[in-house]
């Protein structure tokens, strides 16, 4: 086989070969020592972060907030969460961060707002119809006295979509009952956030990454849908999309977003979280006056087999080519289980919500072997990639997190069947002997850290040859060395146990069948992901090597 999957990468800009580093704020450094992490603790691990040789990182929320989704629940989008410092410290973040090399993207959350918001505060306490509702999505109920909800709609989060005031009047929430969903049919919804992103471009940030980018725009007639509630939007082109998620007129948003963006120096950008299937309706997010990029989760959750890793790469790649925009990959994220564990639980992705202890807990030596794999195939791909905050440790998911210490509202709004978000946020290890293992100066944390936490943290890896951390660097290294964000990719092989690919000039190998996988004569490797069997590539090893 010799195929081309791929011409140089489109675009010239940044974002087109960035690595780009996820920030989990409350679980990245904590300075204060109450066991939450904090802005001036991200500013004092940036060298870590210039030294693992990415380009820009992405923080979390960080904004005032009840924190009843923790933080996607905005209740002012112009200002800091004590919890995590002030304004003059994300100043300082910015500008410390831009002084190493590295650009800044923050969460934006426009779906919906926290029921805190002054706006929603304002609508609750405002007569049905008026124009503080219509920021909102309120809608009478159904029956004589209209206590049905509106329609059958079902909360990402479980349980009802609609929450009644005493009025009688419903409420719309995608997610937790105190995040109520924004009417973005209101020119006043659509000038707010324009001014947003003004805010926070004139601060010096990079960009946008914009949290269920895919949802703010739902049917007119918001019709039942009898299908499960998913946040994905299918798998076939001309499916029938539910009606709160991938709706048309989102793009008319973005297209209206990047005349902004575009009207600052820098190259700013926006980066959407569309959880939608197929690629080809993710790649209308992406065409030339909308987003810059778009997350490809379908990616994230492809099986661990040849013929699987084969066919998203392609369709991926085959997508994003016919819009002119760069592909991303990403295999970790806050909101699923940690590929160092996910891997570790059989051939398939594996469970994207949560493991807990009562579950089939993960092999976690299969699960860190084939994460390595993974990442060195990843970090080989033309595009853009990026890394949540701990996957260079190798750490797993915290998969025997005690129940009474998870406070995802998943697990409480599923009626505890699903475990939640938790296990993939637990706080990161830095020093093995310190206190949090260095998280923080004491020894609280939000979330308990597992007892073998140690054996992850950086100072045992820094230095180590083999070890995880010191993977990544050579690998980020050798990815900039080789210009390998830019392509060609082409594909020699895509069978049912080996991948191989050529990217400029390095050729890259998977091993994802049960017997040694022979390289050519002559091959020069550069980096592999575990130890080689003489001149062979065991299983569920990448490599990637030059012939001479």
């Amino acid at each position: 086989m010799n195929t081309d999957a791929t011409q140089q990468a489109p675009g010239t800009g940044w974002w087109t070969e960035a690595v780009i580093y996820q920030v989990y704020p409350r679980s990245f450094a904590d300075s204060g020592g109450d066991g939450i992490g904090d802005l001036p603790g991200i500013t004092s691990r940036l060298d870590h972060l210039a030294e693992l040789g990415v380009d820009a990182l992405w923080l979390s929320p960080f904004y005032p907030s009840p924190q009843a989704d923790a933080g996607y629940d905005v209740a002012d989008y112009r200002d800091v969460d004590p919890l995590f410092g002030t304004l003059a410290d994300a100043d300082k973040l910015i500008a410390e961060a831009k002084a190493r090399g590295l650009r800044v993207i923050v969460d934006l959350v426009p779906n919906h707002t926290s029921s805190a918001h002054r706006w929603f505060t304002e609508a609750v306490a405002a007569a049905p119809g008026s124009p503080e509702r219509q920021r909102y999505v309120f809608r009478d109920g159904k029956g004589p006295d209209g206590a049905e909800p509106p329609n059958d709609w079902v909360s990402v989060f479980g349980g009802p979509a609609w929450t009644r005031l005493p009025d009688g009047q419903w409420y719309l929430h995608l997610f937790d009952s105190g995040q109520p969903d924004l009417n973005w049919d209101n020119p006043e919804v659509r000038a707010e956030f324009l001014d947003v992103l003004r805010f926070w471009l004139d601060r010096g940030v990079d960009g946008f990454r914009v949290d269920v980018a895919h949802g703010l725009i739902k049917q007119a007639d918001l019709a039942d849908w009898q299908e499960p509630q998913e946040i994905l939007s299918g798998s076939e082109v001309d499916k029938p999309r539910p009606p709160m998620w991938d709706q048309d007129g989102v793009h008319e948003i973005y297209r209206e977003w990047r005349r902004v963006l575009d009207s600052y120096p820098g190259e700013r950008i926006l980066v959407a979280e569309a959880w939608v299937e197929p690629a080809e309706r993710l790649a209308r997010y992406v065409r030339p006056d909308e987003m810059h990029q778009a997350f490809n989760f379908e990616y994230l959750l492809a099986a661990w087999t040849a013929p699987a890793q084969y066919a998203v790469i392609t369709r991926s790649l085959e997508a994003t080519d016919s819009v002119g925009a760069p592909t991303t990959w990403v295999l970790s994220n806050h909101d699923v289980v940690r590929h160092a564990s996910r891997l570790g639980l059989g051939t398939a992705s594996g469970r994207a919500n949560g493991v807990g202890v009562d579950d089939p807990q993960p092999d976690a030596a299969l699960g860190l072997r084939r994460a390595r794999a993974a990442s060195l195939l990843m970090l080989a791909l033309p595009g853009s990639a990026y890394l949540y905050q701990g996957e260079e440790l190798g750490l797993p998911e915290h998969t025997t997190l005690p129940d009474e210490a998870r406070q995802d509202p998943t697990w409480a709004r599923s009626g505890h069947t699903e475990r939640g978000r938790d296990g993939c946020r637990v706080p990161i290890p830095w020093e093995a002997d310190a206190p949090s293992y260095g998280f923080g100066p004491t020894d609280a944390s939000w979330l308990p850290q597992p007892s073998t936490w140690a054996e992850y943290a950086l100072d045992r890896q820094r230095g180590v040859p083999g070890s995880t951390y010191e993977l990544y660097r050579t690998a980020l290294r050798l990815r900039r060395e080789h210009a390998l964000a830019r392509g060609p990719l082409r594909f020699l092989s895509s069978g049912d146990e080996v991948l191989t690919f050529t990217n400029g000039d390095l050729t890259v190998l998977t091993n994802f069948g049960a017997d040694p996988a022979p390289l050519p004569a002559g091959a020069q490797v550069l980096v592999s992901s575990a130890p080689l069997d003489d001149d062979a590539v065991p299983t569920d090893v990448t490599v990637w090597f030059r012939v001479v």
